[in-house]
């Protein structure tokens, strides 16, 4: 094998499993945090980015187009996918939840955190139905562990994200085969602006530790996992939840028990 002959031709990453060259996508809310990292992933996959948002990214992207939207509006969601020329991908990522009691606030104010976070993927994905089943494309929910965990202070939010998982599930079945739509079930992302949740550098630490991976997720994890869900690579996944949370958390009770603890 030594005298093998040595192939230095370059590899050509538009033919990749993961390659989304030529394809179009459009990422919601994907001008900050976690949408910024999913944009910026398929950018760098050879797509041809949207972001949308009601107001544009502080600094523009590289290969990242603003698209400026109001996802609570529908008749201007239905006319913003209705001018698309073509549609590969919907990452449905918009959302979002001050931290709120129950009891702190009516029902008319957590119904708009389940409108944020349950009806605009729903408007979303109807208004994207047709481009993505002549392209057989493909949608990418952002889920939560909130959604499949108590959610104290974010309890609206964590029940739209319950919500979205049984949605994109329903989707997977009802829009098959020319259509698969999957899940991304993210746990806590370090999106810069940690410090702020979290209680400042001992506090994001502390919170590092209960994750088995020992960090937060980078918004770059989310995004590369929204790339695997939609690319070719995931061309049987279909219906699923992908969890993209380091590990999840460890439980509770093997600190409290002291059968666990070392002498």
């Amino acid at each position: 094998m030594d005298n093998a002959p040595v192939d230095d031709a370059p590899v050509d990453n538009s033919r990749a499993p993961t390659s989304l060259h030529g394809s179009t996508v459009v990422v919601t809310g994907g001008t900050r945090g976690v949408g910024a990292g999913i944009a910026r992933a398929f950018a760098e996959a050879g797509a041809r980015v949207l972001a949308c948002a009601r107001r544009p990214p502080e600094r523009p992207q590289p290969g990242v187009e603003f698209a400026p939207l109001d996802l609570r509006d529908p008749p201007a969601v239905r006319a913003f996918f209705a001018a698309l020329p073509r549609l590969d991908v919907l990452v449905n990522n918009a959302g979002g939840t001050p931290y709120r009691r129950l009891a702190d606030a009516d029902a008319e104010r957590h119904a708009k955190v389940v409108e944020l976070n349950l009806i605009t993927p729903l408007t979303a994905s109807l208004a994207a139905h047709d481009h993505l089943r002549r392209s057989r494309g493909s949608i990418v929910m952002v889920g939560s562990v909130s959604g499949s965990r108590p959610s104290p202070g974010s309890a609206a939010y964590g029940a739209a994200k319950a919500g979205l998982a049984n949605l994109a599930a329903s989707m997977a079945v009802e829009w098959a085969p020319d259509i698969r739509v999957n899940t991304l079930v993210v746990g806590m992302v370090d999106t810069g602006r940690a410090h702020s949740h979290y209680g400042g550098p001992d506090g994001v630490a502390a919170v590092s530790r209960t994750v088995p991976l020992g960090r937060l997720a980078l918004p770059a994890d989310v995004g590369a996992a929204a790339v695997f869900l939609a690319s070719d690579a995931a061309a049987y996944i279909s219906g699923a939840s992908l969890h993209v949370h380091g590990g999840g958390e460890r439980p509770a009770f093997l600190d409290a028990a002291t059968a666990f603890k070392e002498s």
